[in-house]
């Protein structure tokens, strides 16, 4: 069974840094493109980064210059460094990877379930 799990959230107050990891685990046969999302409360789903296998990169405006995503493909594990935060940056964080399991021929996208981030003004 393919799964997700993200660590590394928490409370922080502003100004300050987290790093959130992702590690995907089970019978893989090949991953794709890595990413994070985030949902603030009351608000929709909203991609954060995305990372490609050759560490290409993508990021939302609101976070350019602050985040840096990050992975380790030996380690099937996606990071993202969290700097300068913001209390709008609130929110739980979700990682996302298309992954090519071994019992499926095809990339489906997996989720994990989500990491609690909160910044204090």
């Amino acid at each position: 069974q393919v799964r997700l799990v993200e660590s590394g959230g928490g409370l922080v107050q502003a100004g300050g840094s987290l790093r959130l990891s992702c590690a995907a685990s089970g019978s893989i046969f090949s991953i794709n493109v890595m990413g994070w999302y985030r949902q603030p409360p009351g608000k929709q789903r909203e991609l954060v980064a995305a990372i490609t296998r050759i560490s290409s990169t993508n990021y939302a405006d609101s976070v350019k210059g602050r985040f840096t995503i990050s992975r380790d493909n030996a380690k099937n594990t996606v990071y993202l460094q969290m700097n300068s935060l913001k209390p709008e940056d609130t929110a739980v964080y979700y990682c996302n990877a298309d992954i090519w399991a071994v019992t499926m021929p095809k990339f489906i996208d997996y989720w994990g379930q989500g990491t609690q981030v909160t910044v204090s003004s």
